[in-house]
């Protein structure tokens, strides 16, 4: 079966989202690549750029989650133009609740988490860095 790996992009502080992410979910990095680790006579990174994340990946349950800084040459991400949502189902009311509570600290709840009318545990929140993200549990 296909694997979901989400990938999410960052203007200059895709470490300290990640260093969030990792403390909320636990874990350790699979991979943090800097854009001066590939610095090439072709490419070289600019020095305002050189220890910016060119690749970090953070294993949770059965997938990843990925992400980088945009260059500034591509121009920046407006996470709040983005509508996407990752979404975590979980196991229990309790690990809905600690990823809830540690993901939206600092954020805007749009739904704080509680019984659904469809039947699950559920919130929706976009973090302190504009992520948007939705938790859910479903005891059926």
């Amino acid at each position: 079966m296909a694997q979901l790996n989400p990938y999410i992009h960052f203007n200059g502080n895709a470490e300290e989202a990640f260093t969030f992410y990792k403390s909320v979910f636990g874990g350790e990095f699979a991979s943090l690549v800097r854009f001066k680790d590939f610095s090439t006579p072709e490419f070289t990174a600019p020095e305002s750029e050189a220890n910016k994340i060119m690749h970090v990946s953070l294993p949770i349950g059965s997938g990843v989650l990925m992400g980088s800084d945009v260059p500034e040459f591509m121009g920046r991400v407006n996470e709040n133009e983005n509508r996407s949502k990752i979404s975590i189902s979980t196991e229990s009311k309790e690990e809905a609740d600690k990823l809830y509570n540690g993901l939206s600290a600092g954020g805007n709840v749009e739904m704080p988490i509680a019984d659904s009318p469809w039947g699950s545990y559920f919130a929706m929140f976009r973090d302190k860095f504009g992520i948007e993200w939705m938790v859910e549990f479903d005891p059926r």
